[in-house]
């Protein structure tokens, strides 16, 4: 729920990219602004210029946002989760790789994500010359060095989600009034990267720790800057889809393993900015019921509010468990699917799975059924967890969107560190153990593992990790891609969901049936997720469920769910998005489609 200030649209003499792209050959200088506030006006003070920054913050969210295109429909499918329902030109068609030029999902994000990058360089451009910034008080100049970092910073951010998508794209660091030709050529990732780098390098000491910030609030801070530069970093040192069809990673990369190494260092050593919060539940169970955390885990959030589709998220709407509209929490969830080698991915101990995956749907009597193994869904963002309920048809839970958590700093580092130093450090394996072992109420349990101390294997341990403790933020698919694992994942997930359909393999155990039945509104269980049972009848008061049994049958596209899911995604292909159709058709034959589209 958004507490930064009030909400304003950034002058709008502003020309955004989403303006340019619509208006084709059309005179730029034609386009009637929507107020009349001058560049001047929008800057001629540290109120006007906070109310301008604000507006480059307002792109962030909204269903063309982190609301939920972005975050819930841009990772999937993933060998974590998959969108839920059959193949369309829509969010089906991208979650099974079926990307084409026409798919409407594509191309509003992208304008969206063009209109911040414009917003942020006029601020970029027009703060350092305020005559406040060099020569008013100390308040007013520390107050304006702290709306230039957090320019510099949303900036990235923005260019960041379309690199990662879109690949090598048109990277404009100057305000449109100021181009000569409005449909600038893609630039190459990595020199964009390095640029951003270096942004946020100079934004570092700009914005301020979150302790010396003051009132709470969504606003960036010195923790985020660092966290961000970290993970564009790791980025910048991984795999990527080249124009030449190949996944391909640069002989520079541990000169950016460096530095994602030393900034999240830098993070591990100020605790008191930010740090774990010691359960896992609570991270979530506080971000549904707007409370503030004061771990300061969640180092960045996009703030969600206005119940629109323009300010607001769709988290626990979209997502999360199926809830019916006449129960006391209101619609919401069914979009995601969690798949069944994800739920046994989890030890029967670890706490993050019941909070990570939902294996329950709620009725209009506020009772809870259980869902078979294919329907799963995810549980960070789940309505009934709102504070306060939210009955009725509301579209807008008000959810934020953790944009990154103190539990990624830790694992970048530790993978950094494993990557630099040829094995893990005792620092690295302490970074790794700190997550790990946060995830288990016993923190001497054998489920926790040995901790492997070879490179390879340590690598692996941090691969899994991250599987397990980022579920549903957005993370899986493109971690996998800078890994160049991505192919391999999937063709994983397949295999073993097949051997949990068989009751094979390391998968022996999983029952066929569940048997279940109410205490109350909630679900008591007969046997286990984890041991096969003799029963093929349900006793007396509880009901037979088809838990593994129901995967022999077409659950999406008319195939198995082992076929169904990503099941267009073709490696040196499917890992970026093609520019849309009238993105295309806009540049006029000056933008290169990315390969095999």
């Amino acid at each position: 729920m958004k507490n930064i200030l009030k909400k304003i649209s950034l002058l709008s003499v502003s020309l955004t990219f989403t303006v340019l792209i619509i208006s084709g050959c059309k005179n730029f200088l034609e386009v009637q602004p929507k107020s009349q506030i001058s560049i001047a006006d929008a800057f001629s003070n540290v109120a006007n210029a906070t109310n301008s920054i604000i507006g480059v913050y307002d792109e962030l969210m909204g269903d063309n946002g982190y609301g939920i295109r972005i975050n819930m429909y841009y990772p999937y499918d993933s060998d974590e989760i998959i969108v839920s329902g059959n193949i369309d030109n829509g969010r089906r068609g991208i979650g099974r790789y079926q990307l084409l030029l026409t798919n409407a999902e594509l191309r509003n994000p992208f304008l969206q994500l063009y209109r911040g990058i414009e917003k942020a360089n006029l601020c970029i451009e027009q703060i350092p010359m305020m005559a406040l910034y060099t020569s008013g008080t100390d308040v007013e100049k520390k107050e304006l060095r702290r709306l230039h970092g957090e320019a510099l910073t949303l900036r990235a951010q923005f260019l960041f989600e379309l690199i990662r998508n879109w690949g090598d794209v048109p990277a404009p660091f100057t305000p449109a009034y100021k181009q000569t030709d409005l449909f600038i050529p893609q630039v190459n990732r990595d020199e964009t990267y390095v640029k951003l780098l270096d942004d946020l390098k100079t934004a570092t000491d700009l914005v301020p720790w979150r302790t010396e910030a003051g009132i709470r609030n969504e606003r960036i801070t010195k923790g985020a800057v660092k966290a961000l530069r970290a993970k564009l970093a790791m980025f910048r040192g991984g795999y990527a889809l080249r124009s030449n069809g190949k996944m391909e990673r640069n002989a520079d990369y541990l000169t950016y393993i460096k530095i994602a190494r030393d900034e999240c260092a830098d993070l591990l050593a100020k605790r008191t900015e930010h740090t774990l919060n010691p359960i896992f539940e609570d991270v979530w169970r506080k971000l549904t019921s707007f409370i503030y955390d004061p771990n300061g885990e969640i180092i960045f959030e996009v703030g969600a509010g206005g119940s629109n589709a323009t300010s607001d998220s769709r988290m626990g709407n979209y997502n999360g468990p199926s809830v019916n509209a006449a129960s006391r929490y209101g619609t919401g969830g069914g979009g995601l699917v969690a798949l069944p080698n994800y739920f046994y991915a989890f030890d029967s101990t670890d706490t993050r799975r019941d909070v990570t995956v939902t294996n329950y749907a709620i009725a209009a009597t506020n009772i809870k059924s259980l869902r078979r193994l294919g329907e799963l869904t995810d549980g960070k963002f789940r309505k009934d967890w709102r504070v306060p309920l939210l009955p009725g048809t509301a579209l807008n839970p008000g959810y934020n969107w953790p944009m990154i958590r103190f539990s990624d700093v830790l694992l970048m580092f530790a993978e950094a560190d494993n990557e630099i130093n040829g094995s893990p450090t005792a620092a690295a394996i302490s970074a790794f153990e700190e997550v790990r072992k946060r995830a288990f109420t016993n923190k001497n349990s054998p489920a926790i593992g040995k901790t492997p101390t070879t490179k390879d294997g340590f690598f692996n341990a941090i691969v899994d990790e991250r599987y397990l403790e980022f579920g549903s933020e957005g993370i899986r698919k493109f971690d996998l891609i800078r890994w160049n694992l991505l192919s391999t994942k999937i063709e994983d997930a397949r295999t073993k969901i097949q051997l949990i359909r068989d009751s094979k393999g390391d998968y022996a155990n999983v029952p066929r049936y569940i048997f279940w039945r109410n205490n109350g509104e909630e679900i008591q269980f007969l046997n286990s997720f984890y041991k096969t049972t003799a029963l093929t009848t349900a006793p007396t008061g509880w009901t037979r469920l088809d838990w593994t049994q129901h995967l022999t049958t077409n659950l999406i596209d008319g195939v198995q769910l082992h076929l169904g899911m990503a099941r267009l995604f073709v490696p040196g292909k499917s890992e970026l998005f093609p520019f849309d159709q009238a993105t295309v058709d806009a540049y006029q034959g000056k933008l290169k489609q990315n390969p095999g589209y």
